[in-house]
């Protein structure tokens, strides 16, 4: 793969995660703007994530039947469209029409470079690449958090949109076909399932997806009813954990080469247990700050790790696996969230027990996702 492909995939990346972070910080200025209830609008965060789960799960196959090159073009041109209109929507319905677009258009990306890394580099390198290529959308996404602090709202949606026109043009120029890809379209969801291990994998990935976003997306509320902390302090250390998984998607994805996935994959949920447990201790801000780094680490180094499994499997199941990727953590990472408002509603306590023993439990059965004791 040329140096400038793999560049494009990762501006790719960059310019659909822009405000993936920032959607949830927004909602305040959005109901503000619309004058609506913050719950109406909160629903723009569930008309991203469905569409872009189901619709991540065509995109694979798609790829059989079409040149990448043309898919990719056609995407995020209506991606950034999108954008455009969300960034000048004067009412919530042309809004909610745009985030369901967003996630429609947007689901294309991530499917189809993981597809691109597996067939165009050597499995020796895969890692490295697939982590630069996460690490590229990690460092998009903190930089729109950051700017949803400081900027109009319109302004998160529409600078992607003129990002990615621009991204659109460079692409047309430079992006080479990938026609040698190309062959009889089919849905391969049946025959991927009948393999063991892409069941194994994948059950991971659905265990690990709802347990990370049922303690991830309550650790705001958390911080401020159980420690007190002050919006400025919650928000630094969100913040944080996203800074540090950019450094975990790089240095994750170059040691899932050197000393191989699964020990990747444990090292990072060893991570996430100590950090969850951490958090059933009231610790002072500098630790606290600490557990924050390594809880984004964990999470990445186990991110890179099964993403370079995926594209360790045999290549008539590689289509399939990268779009259930998308699907499966979007479809788990949405209950996840549900589940563990209910349970840490009752007491975090519970929920940091409940889920750290779980992750414990997982971490104990790693080897389900293992190859025969091999390197991947």
């Amino acid at each position: 793969m040329k140096r400038s492909t793999f560049c494009i995939l990762c501006l790719e990346g960059a310019v659909i995660s822009f405000n993936v972070a920032a959607a949830a910080a927004l909602i305040p200025s959005i109901a503000f703007d619309f004058v609506l209830s913050q719950f109406v609008v909160g629903k723009i965060i569930w008309l991203y994530m469905i569409p872009y789960g189901l619709a991540a799960l065509f995109y694979g196959p798609l790829v059989r039947l079409f040149d990448a090159r043309k898919i990719e073009l056609f995407c995020i041109f209506l991606f950034s469209l999108a954008n455009l209109l969300a960034g000048f929507s004067q009412n919530i319905a042309t809004f909610f029409v745009a985030r369901f677009m967003m996630g429609l258009f947007g689901a294309s990306v991530i499917p189809l470079g993981l597809i691109l890394i597996a067939r165009h580099l050597a499995e020796a390198k895969r890692g490295r690449y697939i982590g630069l290529f996460f690490g590229s959308t990690f460092v998009a996404s903190l930089l729109g958090l950051f700017f949803s602090g400081i900027i109009n709202w319109r302004l998160i949606f529409i600078i992607p949109a003129v990002c990615g026109f621009i991204l659109w043009i460079f692409m047309y120029i430079c992006l080479p076909s990938f026609k040698e890809d190309v062959g009889n379209f089919r849905l391969g969801y049946l025959e991927a399932f009948k393999n063991k291990r892409v069941i194994k994998i994948f059950s991971y990935i659905f265990i690990i997806s709802l347990i990370y976003h049922a303690v991830q997306q309550w650790l705001g509320v958390y911080f401020s009813t159980q420690l007190n902390l002050s919006q400025f302090f919650i928000s630094m250390l969100i913040t944080l954990s996203s800074l540090s998984g950019v450094f975990g998607e790089v240095w994750g994805g170059r040691l899932a080469d050197s000393i191989g996935r699964i020990r990747v994959v444990n090292l990072g949920i060893a991570f996430m247990v100590l950090c969850i447990f951490s958090f059933l201790i009231k610790l002072p801000l500098s630790l606290l700050a600490l557990v924050m780094f390594i809880w984004g680490l964990g999470w990445t180094f186990n991110h890179v790790g099964l993403a370079t499994m995926l594209t360790d499997l045999p290549e008539e199941l590689l289509n399939e696996a990268a779009s259930l990727n998308s699907g499966v953590r979007f479809i788990s990472g949405g209950i996840g969230v549900s589940l563990g408002g209910v349970i840490m509603q009752k007491s975090f306590t519970l929920g940091f027990l409940v889920f750290g023993s779980g992750l414990l439990i997982l971490l104990y059965l790693s080897r389900l996702v293992s190859k025969n004791n091999t390197r991947p």
